[in-house]
């Protein structure tokens, strides 16, 4: 006797710039994916909640700090900053415009209405790496949830953020003081590393337990100054 199986049913499916996404429901939980690849779903949300949450605690004597959310995802991270009223202003950076439009009216809606009509929230459709090189405003905290993390990219070009390069372009959007927080799906010694070169201090790991495998992490580091 076999046991029954509900194939995910998708939702929308969109040939990007960056390659195939596509959104599925599977039960109650909405998937994103990637070229193929499994990206995240909405079935917990602690580690992206841990990630803006650490980057709060690092700036105790700053008021109303900003905060630049690299990667929209399923919206775990945004809705986290816009229900908390310290935070003051909350710019997205997401380069996939279905993702976008999945938020505004989709069927990820339902996380991230609220954020989105809170007058402190921006959204920016761009690529990440390219947003950094470009703005001349700086931020307080950086939360980057952009693909699986330094040491498994799906998006190859992802792989630039995380390197020396991408980390000081990262570096030049924050102000004195503040605080890069990056979300991986495993811990990364190397890159912990890569952010001393760069020329951040008190870089630390937070992990995140799961149900299987090797936990999340919060790789935090503070730009001195």
């Amino acid at each position: 006797m076999t046991g029954s199986y509900d194939a995910p049913e998708v939702l929308d499916r969109r040939e990007g710039p960056h390659g195939e996404v596509v959104l599925r429901r599977h039960g109650a939980l909405l998937q994103i994916i990637a070229n193929g690849c499994f990206l995240m779903d909405t079935s917990d949300g602690r580690s992206e909640r841990l990630l803006v949450d650490a980057a709060l605690t690092a700036l105790p004597e700053r008021r109303a700090p900003s905060v630049l959310i690299g990667g929209l995802g399923v919206g775990f991270s945004l809705a986290h900053a816009a229900a908390d009223p310290h935070w003051g202003r909350i710019t997205v950076v997401e380069r996939e415009r279905a993702i976008i439009d999945w938020h505004r009216g989709g069927p990820l809606a339902e996380l991230t209405a609220d954020a989105l009509a809170d007058p402190r929230t921006e959204i920016v459709e761009e690529d990440l790496i390219a947003y950094v090189n470009e703005t001349f405003d700086t931020f307080d905290a950086l939360c980057l949830d952009i693909d699986n993390g330094p040491d498994w990219t799906v998006t190859e070009d992802n792989q630039e953020l995380y390197g020396q390069a991408g980390l000081a372009s990262c570096a030049r959007a924050l102000k004195p003081g503040g605080v890069l927080a990056v979300w991986s799906a495993k811990p990364s010694a190397e890159f912990e590393g890569t952010l001393r070169n760069v020329g951040f201090r008190q870089v630390r790991t937070e992990e995140v337990p799961v149900a299987r495998g090797v936990p999340d992490v919060v790789h935090l580091a503070v730009l001195p100054g």
